[in-house]
């Protein structure tokens, strides 16, 4: 079981990125998936902050207030993916990106499992 993120990079404020969430050994569409970002300076797996997540159900989706409006979470299943659009990112929005399976009730994303390995995100002029 195995989660991989990808689509990170360097942006200029202002310009958007796509992460993808990819998954092997098991089907994304059968679990809430969070996307979660661990900020330069935040070092230990609790301080990441979870920004957004879908259910597995209806594809209803959460958003933390500092993305709202910005960023969007969607599914491809035919894929097996989960993607992140993020757009007029701030220099505030650098930091290491994951994916993981959650517990999703609407309001926020609880229990994140299964960890990838994370992609850099760095907005910067």
């Amino acid at each position: 079981v195995e989660v991989v993120e990808s689509g990170g990079g360097l942006v200029q404020p202002g310009g958007s990125l796509r992460l993808s969430c990819a998954a092997s050994g098991f089907t994304l569409s059968n679990y809430a998936i969070g996307w979660f970002r661990q900020a330069p300076g935040k070092e230990r797996e609790g301080e990441r902050e979870g920004i957004s997540c879908i259910s597995s159900s209806d594809d209803s989706a959460y958003y933390a207030d500092s993305v709202k409006g910005r960023f969007t979470i969607s599914r491809d299943n035919a894929k097996n993916t989960v993607s992140l659009q993020m757009n007029s990112l701030k220099p505030e929005d650098t930091a290491v990106y994951y994916c993981a399976t959650v517990a999703f009730f609407g309001d926020g994303c609880y229990d994140p499992a299964y960890w990838g390995q994370g992609t850099q995100v760095t907005v910067s002029s």
